[in-house]
């Protein structure tokens, strides 16, 4: 396998055409959202129940490729992975766009949510293990910049196209296939990353004392300690944290249409406006990230997010304080939920499982959402408020999880070592140096 060239701009050139997962990902949420609930809906006569399942199919065929391509991705590399996942996301977005009827709507988003699934942890691995010493926070961080760059490109499209029916939904969906071609066709110029074929090879070789070390490159051994703690903080943590998110983000159209009586066009205005100020707080975040002060920026942002939640429970749902979802999470979002997820991601689990960690965890909490979105219309037309607060009280308890749980959390067995590395002891310092 060839190697990605030892030059500056190579971690950065690697960060990028890995991260956009991360754009292909939100840019599929949000246009499955906007052309099935929307664009879509009228002229294919789809009712809530088809737009909940197709919707919340998508979700759980995420989960299900989040799961199996982690996996693999620890077991036969990176690049593989990552190449052939865009080639069925491709497929799948082409149906989407040329669908007459619900059967290619069905095709189209279980191939997208499996291959975006499948991308994504391995993706974020490769990041990680190619970013130099004390920038692999803030090119994991880099990811969650393309995750927002997807959402701008749709929403800027979805407002300033000025074409609405079935164009509208075909246009969004165009977008998508063209970006994922120029994606793949990038992506093949980069070679497997390093650090996985040095711990493939020494997996395979045994070289890893075993009466010293665990070798921590089974899946049996996600289930040991330490890493079964590290497992199960940061599965609750995305999955409580995600729903909300996921909400807004699938049905973020839907609720302000069905809720506050607005239009698709005008939602996505509203929405583009505190976009900007959610980069620039991404770019300061960068900044800390590989630093102690990250806690207190989490802390600040999971306060953001509480509080965006409580506005539509307390007040109910209506055009001002869906603005105000909209408008205080992403601005929380940029300092805490699924950037710095895919940061612990990183730093708490070995190379071997690093992948398959994250593919279980966002298998699991894609599942979560994928299930909760089979009722999310009917749910929110009937009891708006009670749903408004059950998503106020899960990010009370991702912000506890994140707080207390995680920071208590051994990082990740280095090669050699007997014991994990704590956060904040010499060894985790001298490792990072």
């Amino acid at each position: 396998m060839s190697g990605i060239k030892d030059t500056p701009r190579s971690p950065w050139k690697t960060a990028v055409l890995a991260g956009m997962a991360s754009y292909l990902d939100a840019g599929a949420l949000v246009t499955s959202g906007m052309a099935i609930g929307g664009y879509y809906a009228s002229p294919l006569q789809l009712g809530t129940g088809t737009i909940g399942s197709l919707l919340g199919l998508q979700t759980l065929a995420f989960a299900a490729g989040a799961l199996f391509g982690g996996r693999l991705g620890d077991r036969f590399g990176r690049r593989m992975i990552f190449t052939s996942s865009l080639v069925i996301y491709a497929a799948g977005v082409l149906l989407l766009l040329v669908a007459a009827g619900p059967a290619l709507l069905y095709a189209g988003v279980v191939a997208t949510g499996l291959a975006i699934g499948a991308d994504l942890p391995v993706s974020l691995a490769l990041v990680n293990e190619e970013a130099p010493p004390g920038k692999k926070g803030t090119m994991v961080v880099l990811s969650g910049m393309l995750w927002l760059a997807g959402i701008v490109a749709v929403l800027g499209l979805s407002s300033f196209m000025g074409v609405q029916g079935m164009l509208g939904g075909r246009i969004l969906f165009a977008h998508l296939l063209v970006v994922a071609v120029a994606v793949l066709l990038l992506r093949l110029t980069l070679g497997e990353s390093a650090e996985w074929t040095a711990a493939r090879r020494a997996a395979d070789t045994h070289t890893t004392a075993r009466s010293e070390t665990v070798e921590f490159s089974r899946v049996r051994d996600l289930f040991r300690t330490p890493t079964v703690y590290a497992l199960l903080a940061t599965g609750l943590y995305y999955a409580t944290w995600n729903l909300g998110a996921n909400t807004l983000g699938q049905f973020g159209t839907f609720l302000w249409t069905a809720l506050a009586d607005g239009e698709v066009a005008q939602y996505s205005r509203l929405t583009l406006i505190g976009l900007p100020l959610g980069f620039v707080a991404g770019l300061l975040f960068m900044r800390v990230v590989d630093k102690p002060a990250r806690h207190l920026w989490f802390a600040a942002g999971s306060a953001l997010i509480a509080l965006a939640w409580a506005l539509p429970a307390l007040l109910g749902p209506g055009k001002v304080t869906l603005v105000a979802v909209m408008l205080i999470s992403g601005l929380g979002n940029s300092f805490a939920g699924e950037s710095v997820y895919k940061v612990w991601s990183q730093e708490l689990f070995p190379t071997l499982l690093r992948a398959t960690a994250q593919g279980v965890t966002m298998a699991f909490t894609r599942a979560v959402a994928g299930l909760a979105a089979l009722g999310t219309p009917a749910f929110a037309l009937g009891h708006a408020r009670l749903m408004f607060g059950t998503l106020f009280g899960l990010t009370l308890a991702a912000a506890f999880i994140g707080l207390a749980w995680v920071p208590r959390l051994p990082t990740a067995l280095r090669p050699g070592a007997s014991t994990p590395d704590m956060p904040g002891s010499e060894t985790t310092a001298e490792a990072a140096a």
